[in-house]
């Protein structure tokens, strides 16, 4: 077997599951200032990804974990070439997290507002950088011999990688409002429709633009069809949402994110990271990998934990499956200290 290959491989599948689940709640976090016009409306927004937010966030800790141990080169050429907007990025997702847990702890109006802002702007900042920073995996950077990223923050910022940032921060708002029909009720699922038909004029050109540009430059015979798919499924999915087929539609969003990234990675095979300075200096799947041995205790972790990983989250999702509505948002005295997104069991309640 060729454990390097199957290995991008997996660190693909792991990436392609953080980017359709994570998508859609960096999607809601952003929309919460658009479509929550009270504090009960965002309550109820944030309460839709209150059971999943932290768990979609595993596929991300599983996916650099497995990129250090797999290829350490890589995960070494990434780190000090786009140190500054990985920064940016684990940075928001604190404040975004942080605002999860104590949004709902003091009953002030203000308070709520201060953290209103931490949530959109902590799943803004990561939705325009994800794109950002694959784009440059997918375009190549200036890179030496010894392969150390020779970039400066501004190098980073080119034509393509903006249009890539540009797509994630549109299509993930997008897939968010789509999630948003299908897991809520009342008033923000009515706007959240109204929104998709919006939110599909510039999703739907940014992933043609950005498909197109890749699959001319970088695209293999086989990424074609699947820059096709990407397409026709953003389409099919705004068009299901706004005649009220969701669970069709968010299928179709989380299709149209997956062959995104599938088409991403697969532009970037078999060189994970080129060289713009000199092409014999670029990182390849082989050149990066961790001896074999490492590949092979990886492997077989991963054929066990892999499972486990899968179950758990299908679970999680069955058991908070319920739509949240304004009737599930109570009152929550000062006193009382819970999460956003806490419920009881058997009809959740979730409730800030």
């Amino acid at each position: 077997m060729d454990l390097p290959v199957i290995w991008f491989v997996a660190i693909a599948v792991l990436w392609t599951g953080y980017f359709v689940l994570e998508g859609f709640d960096f999607g809601v976090g952003m929309l919460l200032p658009v479509l929550g016009r009270d504090d009960t409306d965002r309550r109820v927004m944030i309460n839709s990804i209150g059971p999943v937010w932290d768990g979609n966030e595993v596929w991300l800790i599983t996916a650099v974990g497995a990129t250090f141990a797999a290829f350490p080169a890589w995960y070494g050429s990434m780190l000090s070439g786009f140190y500054l907007p990985i920064l940016a990025i684990l940075l928001a997702l604190i404040a975004r997290g942080v605002a999860f847990e104590y949004r709902g702890k003091v009953d002030d109006p203000r308070w709520r507002a201060r953290w209103d802002v931490a949530i959109v702007a902590g799943s803004t900042v990561p939705a325009f950088l994800w794109g950002v920073l694959f784009a440059n995996l997918v375009h190549g950077v200036p890179m030496d011999a010894e392969h150390v990223v020779t970039a400066g923050p501004l190098d980073l910022f080119s034509p393509y990688a903006l249009l890539g940032g540009a797509l994630t921060l549109v299509l993930f708002t997008l897939h968010g409002a789509v999630f948003l029909t299908l897991k809520t009720d009342g008033p923000v699922r009515r706007r959240a429709r109204h929104a998709i038909a919006r939110l599909a004029l510039p999703a739907v050109p940014a992933t043609v633009a950005f498909l197109g540009w890749t699959q001319a430059e970088h695209g293999a015979s086989w990424t074609l069809p699947l820059a096709v798919v990407a397409v026709l499924a953003l389409v099919a999915g705004s068009g299901l949402a706004v005649r009220g087929r969701e669970g069709w539609a968010f299928s179709a969003t989380m299709v149209a994110v997956a062959a995104v990234s599938v088409v991403i990675f697969g532009s970037m095979f078999p060189t994970v990271l080129p060289s713009t300075t000199d092409p014999a200096f670029s990182l390849t799947v082989r050149g990066a990998a961790s001896a074999p041995y490492t590949l092979t205790v990886l492997s077989w972790i991963g054929v066990f934990l892999f499972p486990l990983v899968i179950a758990y989250q299908a679970w999680s999702y069955w058991v908070f499956r319920r739509r949240v509505t304004r009737e599930h948002i109570t009152p929550t005295p000062a006193s009382r200290h819970f999460r956003e997104g806490e419920s009881a069991l058997p009809v959740p309640r979730l409730d800030g």
